[in-house]
């Protein structure tokens, strides 16, 4: 696996942390911060979301993950009694997953369980078990090393995945989120196939309302997949193997609006990764559907990506070698001092960027 790395360092101050979904903070999805920097000129700009129709043009295309987020975890018990929290990051094979186990603290916040063993049966809730083969190599690559956090593992479940998480699942919930949270609050209002561990949630400001406002000014709007995996928030490691869904319609709107010199916004880091997966080195965007094990980062060049809708992106996260590819070292730095300095909020609860020309 590609190593990913950014010279783009900062301290992210706890209070900047969207500890809570905006609806608890008595605002509506689209009332977000948005950041608008351009890469081209340095100028930035600060909007809410629902101004998004204000900073796009007529033709240009907005392109969305439409994968729908799972309860992805699920409580888990050890041989020996000790409550743990599994992960179900990637469902790879017939029963194979890739998964991260978690430990838990008296105050419910929970880190990576670093003890677990090859072999080990895990219990999950209705007879279901979990065995851990190793930790998880991909086959990107022959000298991929194993993952730090995430296991390969058998899991075996009383009926299927989605019916199973329903039950029993409940949201990834990483430590700056302070309540627990349903499932709705971690969807896209245009969700459609089940899929992601982790809300795609660079989309989450999105209102059905102004899906009509962009279309109506002659804003293109198109889908396809890609089901994240966990993310590693405590290791940084790059995303590995996960599977998208271009369609013929889409690969089309894409090409077309390329041709015609306009905009091609992808929604969210996910977008990015399954767009440069299917287009060409003559930048022709194709349909298809499989694996994507793509790493994007410097010195690779976005073929078709001209700009990017974004959340606030932590430290050391890969997400940030992607901003780099598109817009330069320089003006990402220049863009994250502004957010620090401007108060913006982090994470999949927090505000917007969109960086574009």
């Amino acid at each position: 696996m590609t190593p990913v790395t950014t010279a783009i360092e900062f301290s992210l101050p706890p209070e900047l942390e969207a500890s809570e979904p905006p609806e608890a903070r008595g605002l509506r999805r689209d009332q977000v911060r948005l950041m608008v920097s351009n890469y081209v000129t340095d100028q930035i700009r600060h909007a809410r979301f629902h101004d998004l129709p204000d900073f796009l043009n007529e033709g240009d295309l907005i392109v969305l993950n439409t994968s729908r987020t799972r309860n992805a975890a699920v409580m888990a018990i050890r041989s020996d009694g000790t409550p743990l929290e599994l992960h179900l990051s990637t469902h790879l094979d017939e029963g194979l997953w890739t998964v991260e186990v978690r430990s838990m603290d008296q105050a419910g916040k929970t880190k990576h369980f670093d003890d677990a063993q090859v072999g080990e049966i895990l219990s999950l809730p209705d007879g279901a078990t979990a065995i851990l083969q190793g930790p998880y190599i991909s086959d990107c690559d022959a000298d991929s090393p194993p993952s730090e956090t995430l296991w390969a593992a058998k899991v075996s479940l009383p009926v299927s995945v989605d019916e199973y998480l329903a039950r029993h699942g409940f949201p990834i919930k990483y430590n700056y989120i302070k309540n627990a949270w349903p499932l709705d609050y971690y969807q896209t209002v245009y969700a459609t196939e089940s899929g992601s561990a982790e809300m795609p949630s660079a989309g989450r400001p999105f209102t059905a309302e102004l899906l009509n406002q962009l279309t109506s000014r002659g804003i293109q709007i198109a889908p396809l997949i890609l089901h994240t995996g966990v993310s590693n928030i405590e290791s940084h490691e790059p995303p590995y193997k996960e599977f998208y869904r271009m369609s013929e319609e889409t690969a089309r709107l894409v090409n077309e609006t390329r041709a015609a010199g306009k905009r091609i916004i992808a929604v969210g880091t996910t977008v990015v990764r399954a767009l440069e997966t299917v287009t060409d080195v003559r930048g022709n965007v194709h349909a298809g559907e499989g694996w994507t094990c793509l790493v994007v980062q410097p010195p690779h060049r976005l073929r078709v990506v001209n700009s990017l809708l974004t959340g606030m992106h932590e430290p050391k996260a890969s997400h940030l070698a992607i901003l780099e590819t598109l817009a330069g070292l320089s003006h990402v730095k220049l863009a994250y001092e502004e957010a620090l300095r401007q108060g913006y909020l982090w994470h999949e609860f927090g505000d917007l960027h969109l960086i574009t020309a």
